[in-house]
């Protein structure tokens, strides 16, 4: 069992890492993993480390051992075992029926194109919002694909440590979202719940690419009776052009051997712009540094930026 609370009876943060495995770790990715990192040692706190590869579809072999090696490479080290979604799905299917008997949850038989036909302007993270055609039942003659979320025609709202107060209607935004795929693969949304609660962790640092998500996951804690961490969502890193570093867009892996040079850009990416003669010494004196100085109100409030 995970320990939440210290000797003195105080609260010990528990951050984490989640890196999906579809890759070699970027620029912007270690944007992510530092901030995470400092975050929950600059609080006397436990970082983790996640591979987040339930939607295998998107996974690339030996992109985790990859990812896990460039990390150790540049001196981030991790607290405990690191925890694979992949042999979690029985976590994640116990919280899904927990859902379905308390009929939050509901089988849809919708195909994509279906929806398309039918729905809304665009949802909030670019995909279609589900204007809840199964929502009462499955007609007859359908049969389930995949099982969705109810949620409500209210608004979750939330402070973010970086962004700020951030409000959301789920149901004019999302719609009911999907918890287990037609293909058979849970989402995101759930094995992230079920992920953070079960590992304690009570301090969320990640992309703002991620922000449109965080009150379908609220929801979702809400309703499963799981608690709600601390959310900070750092402005993302792009390319010059304005498009998100991913594999999609051909981002450079990131290379341990150019060590403090790197770890430094992503400091001052991250509003910590570090002594020039650190930049250029050891990592473990850069690593020491920045603990001391870091601050989550010295991150810019942006949703993305070509590091400078």
């Amino acid at each position: 069992m995970f320990k939440l609370i210290d000797e003195r009876g105080r609260k010990l943060y528990r951050g984490r890492f989640a890196p999906s495995p579809t890759g070699p770790l970027h620029f912007g990715s270690l944007v992510a993993a530092v901030a995470s990192y400092l975050d929950a040692r600059a609080h006397g706190g436990e970082w983790l480390l996640r591979i987040e590869d339930v939607d295998l579809t998107r996974t690339v072999p030996g992109a985790a051992d990859g990812i896990l090696r460039t990390l150790e490479g540049f001196g981030l080290q991790w607290d405990g075992r690191v925890l694979v979604q992949s042999q979690r799905l029985d976590l994640y299917r116990a919280a899904l029926v927990s859902l379905q008997r308390r009929d939050y949850a509901y089988p849809c038989a919708c195909s994509r194109r279906e929806i398309a036909a039918c729905s809304p302007p665009t949802s909030v993270d670019g995909g279609l919002i589900y204007p809840g055609i199964c929502r009462r039942g499955l007609a007859d003659g359908r049969a389930a694909r995949a099982w969705r979320m109810r949620v409500p025609d209210d608004e979750i709202s939330f402070d973010d440590r970086v962004q700020g107060r951030v409000r959301q209607n789920l149901e004019r935004a999302v719609g009911d979202f999907i918890l287990l795929r037609a293909d058979g693969q849970f989402a995101y949304q759930l094995a992230v719940v079920v992920d953070d609660a079960a590992q304690g962790v009570n301090a969320v640092v990640r992309g703002v690419d991620l922000l449109a998500s965080t009150p379908r996951q609220i929801w979702l804690q809400q309703r499963l009776g799981l608690p709600t961490p601390t959310y900070a969502h750092l402005p993302v890193v792009t390319n010059a052009v304005g498009e998100k570093l991913s594999k999609q867009t051909r981002a450079k892996a990131v290379d341990p051997s150019e060590g403090s040079e790197v770890v430094a850009a992503v400091l001052r990416f991250l509003g910590h712009p570090v002594p020039q003669e650190l930049s250029r010494g050891p990592l473990t004196d850069i690593w020491r540094w920045a603990t001391d100085t870091w601050s989550i109100r010295q991150v810019p409030a942006l949703r993305g930026a070509f590091p400078g």
